[in-house]
């Protein structure tokens, strides 16, 4: 396990983070349903998923605060399920931050310290240094409300570090904040975790702040891991139909798998076959969806590109750094193209187009029922 620097300059261990076939039952309701997860020391993982998908009773379990039904929570391969919240060496960040309104900024930040019974002169430094830390050095006398929504993050951020932590989690913690304060936030926080070193798992529902923020993604659906991976492996790669239309704007077009002189080729129409990307599931004869992420489409004059797929432009969208592209396919299928906004677009609603899908090979993902 690698060495870090703490808040007050020396240096430890960072802990890593277990979870093996960990089950959560409320009565009937299953929360968490075998869940299992490696988390490396010094990692960022974010556990992503709609509401009700077990991400959130999965961190409180971690914390200590849901006791599992069965499976373990370990903590540098030692067991936690004898350990209340407060001795795990967890810090915890909520959504809301928590924080205590009748105390000024520095005393909320020391508040962990004072309770475990540090000396005035160490409590000072440490709240010093964490506070520095979030770039909130100069407003300690202040009390969270003549603060703004991203500085009182930065303060349930401080205090979460400041008796220093071996595992940081983090339950929604930009979730209350504007667009731009939370795009701001994410760089912010992920600053922090890499200098810091610290291991970190984090709860959200937002895949841009997943992707921005993570090493590695655990996608949650119905109390289970479906994937985990990179922010790349889930996006590029999505095992599932779900987990591409949950990982952001997807097109998808139904055709048969089959093999060509250069490998495996997938069949969308009697004069149309593209490439596919090794994947599971890609057997000769089988119907799969071709995953085509919006980004990935270029539109063109039908007489540039005779090769390509034929359709006609049904709408424009300006979306500011883009033009979000209509196509009511030949074959009857429905296409969305993002055109990176570098001018003039060129076309307009009506307009007879080619799509032109590349000679790169493809993803594909199963059949859903």
């Amino acid at each position: 396990m690698n060495k870090h620097s703490t808040l007050s300059g020396s240096q430890r261990r960072s802990a890593s983070l277990k979870l093996v076939n960990l089950r959560k039952q409320f009565g009937e309701v299953v929360a968490i349903d075998d869940v299992s997860l490696d988390v490396s020391a010094g990692e960022f993982v974010t556990l992503l998923g709609a509401s009700g998908s077990g991400k959130s009773t999965t961190l409180m379990a971690v914390a200590g605060f849901v006791e599992a039904t069965s499976g373990e929570v370990l903590i540098n391969g030692e067991g936690q399920s004898s350990q209340p919240p407060h001795k795990r060496d967890i810090g915890l960040v909520f959504q809301h931050y928590a924080l205590f309104p009748h105390l000024s900024v520095e005393k909320n930040v020391a508040f962990p310290l004072e309770m475990r019974g540090l000396a005035k002169s160490q409590i000072n430094e440490r709240v010093r240094r964490a506070l520095d830390l979030v770039k909130l050095g100069s407003l300690g006398a202040r009390k969270p409300s003549e603060m703004s929504g991203g500085q009182q993050q930065r303060v349930a951020l401080a205090r979460a570090l400041v008796y220093e932590p071996s595992i940081l989690l983090l339950d929604e913690p930009l979730g209350a904040l504007d667009k731009s304060l939370r795009e701001e936030m994410q760089w912010e926080i992920r600053r922090i975790q890499q200098s810091l070193a610290i291991t970190t798992v984090a709860v959200t529902h937002d895949q841009h702040e997943a992707i921005t923020m993570s090493d590695r993604i655990a996608v949650m659906r119905n109390g289970r891991i479906e994937q985990f991976g990179t922010p790349a492996d889930i996006y590029e790669r999505p095992r599932s139909r779900y987990i591409a239309e949950f990982m952001g704007s997807s097109n998808f077009l139904r055709g048969t798998v089959e093999h060509g002189a250069d490998g495996g080729r997938l069949r969308l129409g009697r004069d149309t076959a593209v490439p596919l990307a090794p994947s599971a599931g890609t057997s000769p004869g089988k119907s799969m969806d071709l995953v085509i992420r919006p980004e990935r489409v270029r539109c063109t004059p039908t007489a540039e590109n005779p090769d390509a797929i034929p359709g006609a432009i049904t709408g424009i969208t300006y979306v500011g750094e883009a033009w979000q592209i209509s196509v009511k396919l030949d074959s009857g299928g429905l296409l969305t193209a993002s055109h990176a906004n570098d001018g003039e677009l060129g076309f307009s609603p009506g307009d007879r187009v080619a799509i032109d899908l590349g000679k790169h090979p493809w993803w594909a993902v199963p059949l859903e029922s």
